[in-house]
């Protein structure tokens, strides 16, 4: 009995496992030698390139985010008030915190007759 017992143990009662397990892969070879670049085109320059897309897109996403959050702004104080403000500093505090700051190189332009805020270079 004990030594069907020790075999039954040994054998993992009876289950077998189809899928034999995978070999560990090798690791591949170090090597201290730095990584060259041959195109120039694949290193990123802060002036452009990749950083420069996203410094662009960074950019574009605050315009964005600053105008819809000022125009919104503005369409609620004219459903309120009856009118549209005479300028962005009547928004303050009742309708936005405070306004907002434009990338640099940029200034926001609000247009009084037709409610629009957009943000411009200047």
């Amino acid at each position: 009995m004990i030594l069907m017992a020790a075999g039954l143990v040994l054998t993992g009662c009876g289950k077998s496992n189809s899928n034999p397990p995978n070999p560990p892969t090798p690791a591949p070879p170090a090597t201290n030698a730095a990584p060259t670049v041959t195109n120039k085109a694949e290193v990123a320059h802060p002036s452009g390139g990749y950083l420069g897309a996203l410094v662009q897109a960074d950019k574009s996403a605050m315009k964005t985010i600053d105008v819809s959050y000022l125009n919104q702004a503005v369409q609620l104080f004219n459903t309120q008030e009856g009118r549209y403000p005479k300028d962005l500093n009547e928004l303050v505090p009742n309708y936005v915190a405070k306004l907002p700051i434009p990338p640099y190189g940029y200034r926001i332009n609000y247009d009084a007759n037709s409610g629009q805020v957009t943000v411009v270079r200047q």
